[in-house]
């Protein structure tokens, strides 16, 4: 069994508006699906990515209104990468996220989003499809692709080596990056030494990074993560997804998440993000969580009357 690279990274804010003006207006992603969480529904649970909601495009974020600023340490996820096609389009985002950039090197280019969670583009060649939105501003062979991995903080990658390898077969490249990759896609995980301050959870932080997993081999990778010893939570449904989840030895809290059934389960898919979803088992609460989240605008109208 082999994992199809990075499902989802999930992050928390605490402006969903300003969210969606950054993730579906400047960056140009699609909001797929507007939700809530579904361990606290009095909040949401937005998801951006590409035009159909395909995995490995998918960044997600609760919103906590007022949460406190977080800070990435030991045992968290801190940064994302993207894939780009080329360096014409490294100039086009140098340009777009002029107010947002941190540093521009050869191949690549970081930047942080508006509560501060760093990402980083990269020009990468890989036989992975391209995973792209729309968005009138920004060409097709411009825009985002997909993830390309993610970074997280360690104090000690070593004691997450075996399990990385072992259990969950990620391909070893140096001892601290790693690549899962399947028969589709592929993605990185990689790691730097951990700040001395720890980590605070909160506004700006990635609260877990999602690996995919093909639905017919999920309940194989549960038996697998509980066979090393990992504290693994049952078979939990998402109805968009199904979800396991785990602590790798260095902390960061790792998903994994099914391919399927996918976003269009309950609305069409030239629609999607465009009203509030709730899966079957929470739809009786529409009339108590509908009036407490906050009025968000559809992204795709807004960018039309631009």
């Amino acid at each position: 069994m082999k994992l199809e690279g990075v499902h989802h990274v999930t992050a928390i804010t605490a402006d969903a508006p300003r969210n969606v003006e950054f993730y579906a207006g400047v960056l140009g992603l699609r909001l797929v699906k507007k939700t809530v969480n579904q361990d606290d529904p009095t909040v949401y649970h937005l998801f951006y990515a590409d035009e159909q909601g395909d995995p490995g495009s998918d960044i997600t974020f609760f919103e906590y209104p007022g949460a406190r600023q977080g800070r990435a340490g030991a045992g968290m996820v801190y940064t994302v990468r993207w894939r780009l096609a080329s360096e014409e389009a490294l100039d086009f985002w140098q340009k777009r996220l002029d107010n947002h950039m941190l540093s521009r090197e050869e191949g690549s280019l970081t930047f942080t989003d508006p509560e501060g969670l760093r990402h980083e583009l990269a020009v990468v060649e890989r036989k992975d499809e391209p995973l792209i939105a729309q968005h009138p501003e920004i060409p097709a062979e411009l825009a985002l692709q997909g993830f390309d991995g993610v970074r997280a903080f360690s104090a000690d990658p070593g004691r997450s080596r075996a399990f990385l390898e072992e259990t969950l077969e990620f391909d070893s490249r140096d001892g601290e990056t790693w690549e899962a990759r399947g028969e589709r896609r592929g993605g990185f995980y990689e790691y730097d030494q951990a700040p001395e301050n720890p980590g605070i959870g909160g506004a700006g932080t990635v609260h877990h990074v999602a690996w995919a997993s093909p639905l017919d081999e999920h309940e194989a990778w549960r038996e697998r993560v509980a066979g090393a010893g990992a504290h693994v939570t049952p078979i939990i449904d998402r109805f968009y997804f199904k979800s396991i989840y785990f602590r790798e030895p260095s902390g960061v809290l790792f998903e994994i998440a099914t391919i399927g059934p996918g976003f269009a389960t309950d609305e069409p898919a030239e629609h999607l993000g465009e009203r509030l979803s709730l899966p079957p088992d929470f739809e009786h609460l529409r009339a108590q969580v509908e009036p407490v989240l906050t009025p968000l605008p559809n992204p795709r109208e807004t960018a039309a009357t631009r």
